[in-house]
């Protein structure tokens, strides 16, 4: 059973200049490894974090934790089908960090 927790103290938040803080889950202090993470895992992982009406995205294309690994900004941007905005928050905050996050546990 995965347990998510805010980093952030307020969750979202608007700020001045329109934008929100996202949240971002993590596991014992550090993000987790999606690597055995079925379709479900991911849809749940991006509502946990605030994006409820884009994880659909997510089943809809079967995305699991290994295609999650796999995908480019592009494939995000452009393969999901959904707003620019959401699409460029979920690729910078959530997969380029969870892809980093992998390689760094798999590289020792």
């Amino acid at each position: 059973m995965k347990i998510y927790c805010n980093v952030t103290d307020s969750g979202m938040e608007d700020k001045a200049n329109g934008s929100v803080d996202t949240k971002s889950p993590v596991e014992n202090g550090q993000l987790p490894d999606p690597a055995n993470w079925g379709v479900t895992d991911v849809v749940n992982y991006f509502k946990a974090t605030g994006f409820e009406e884009q994880a659909t995205a997510f089943q809809d294309q079967e995305i699991d934790g290994k295609s999650l690994l796999l995908m480019t900004r592009n494939d995000v941007l452009t393969g999901l089908s959904i707003k620019l905005g959401p699409a460029l928050k979920i690729y910078e905050y959530h997969v380029k960090p969870l892809q980093t996050q992998h390689l760094k546990s798999n590289a020792s």
